[in-house]
């Protein structure tokens, strides 16, 4: 018998279908959820939180109670999946120039960094 299965991935603020949605990481007192959003979402998310994230005192912890998954925080975003994707590419990793990226191709770059 042959199955075929279809992903339809869909922003949890809208509803809306799209092929170009990512998986975020949120985590506050030590409390997180994970959400996917379009870019024009989490870019809308990172222009509410950036007062927040880049007052004065702030410092930036990396790993600190960090979900399982495909994390990232607002200084990455696309820079870091665009890095992922060149490093992935250089060292053997089929991925696709858009959409996500695969946990496993994140897991192996970040156990090379």
């Amino acid at each position: 018998m042959a199955q075929k299965v279809i992903t339809t991935y869909v922003d949890d603020l809208t509803g809306e279908e799209s092929a170009e949605i990512s998986t975020h990481s949120i985590l506050i007192d030590g409390a997180g959820v994970e959400i996917d959003l379009t870019d024009e979402n989490y870019e809308k998310l990172l222009s509410i939180l950036n007062p927040y994230l880049h007052a004065d005192g702030a410092r930036r912890i990396r790993g600190a109670g960090k979900p399982k998954g495909k994390a990232k925080t607002a200084a990455s975003g696309k820079d870091e999946s665009a890095a992922i994707r060149a490093w992935a590419k250089d060292n053997g990793f089929e991925v696709n120039d858009r959409g996500r990226v695969p946990a496993a191709v994140r897991e192996a770059y970040e156990k090379a960094k």
